[in-house]
């Protein structure tokens, strides 16, 4: 029986590790993560570089309706809240 998602909390922080996931694979695993995501809840986002096209895309994707914050960026070691509106 699998696990469905599960919402804990309004204010829950998802991590997501893109180092482990297969690049041509990555945006839409980053996609799909913040589609399941409900207002308030954060997707941690970790990677070995700063992802600026990413971003981009999640702009025109999602607007006003996704925040991004830096929690760490330094060469390697890439941090970011996505966070829900």
């Amino acid at each position: 029986m699998s696990q469905a998602h599960q919402h804990l909390s309004p204010t829950a922080v998802y991590p997501f590790d893109a180092r482990g996931v297969a690049k041509r694979f990555r945006h839409a695993a980053i996609f799909g993560a913040l589609d399941s995501l409900r207002p308030g809840e954060t997707m941690r986002f970790v990677n070995d570089h700063d992802p600026l096209p990413l971003l981009e895309q999640l702009r025109a994707r999602y607007g006003e309706n996704v925040d991004i914050a830096y929690l760490q960026r330094e060469a390697g070691a890439i941090v970011i809240d996505f966070v829900v509106r």
